[in-house]
């Protein structure tokens, strides 16, 4: 698969306010179901993206399943987020516990790790601040997301700097 590289880097303040909010109601979440939400949303919004390449051609997907990358004892599998796109953040997160953690002892059935439409694949919890994922055919995209880091960002003016913190992601695509 030829593949081209897109990356961005973005600031996780509202993210983590976001989560602190929740987790006051109750609602636990992570970065990662928040990125696989964003990712679904996007994928909504630009279908083109959620294609698969069959005989040499892009093919949009009529639904929108995200794939997430989970480590296991004998090497990774992508467990499916199916219709992502028409699920919120807390049942995004429960699946994906659910299904990570079936996965670690070897319990997904074969429809729930083939058949994905987009993947994400996330290392930031390993410190690792950013990183290339390999495609995963057909699907024409996979993003890496790399840790949050601390930075300093000039402030407005004359304001002082201001202390945030940004993840980096790289969107693998393929170039065909």
């Amino acid at each position: 698969v030829p593949h081209s590289f897109t990356s961005i880097s973005v600031e996780l303040d509202q993210v983590a306010a976001l989560r602190k909010t929740l987790a006051n109601d109750g609602v636990k979440v992570s970065v990662n179901d928040i990125i696989i939400r964003a990712c679904a949303l996007a994928l909504r919004d630009v279908p083109k993206v959620n294609s698969s390449w069959i005989d040499g051609n892009a093919v949009p997907n009529p639904s929108i399943d995200v794939s997430v990358a989970v480590a296991t004892p004998s090497g990774l599998i992508t467990p499916i987020v199916a219709n992502a796109d028409q699920k919120g953040l807390s049942t995004i997160s429960a699946e994906i516990r659910d299904l990570a953690g079936r996965a670690r002892i070897g319990k997904l059935k074969p429809e729930e790790y083939q058949g994905g439409t987009f993947s994400v694949s996330n290392l930031g919890m390993f410190g690792i601040k950013e990183f290339s994922a390999v495609i995963n055919p057909p699907q024409a995209c996979i993003i890496a997301v790399g840790s949050g880091a601390p930075v300093l960002k000039p402030g407005p003016g004359d304001a002082p700097p201001r202390k945030t913190t940004v993840m980096t992601s790289r969107l693998s695509h393929d170039r065909r």
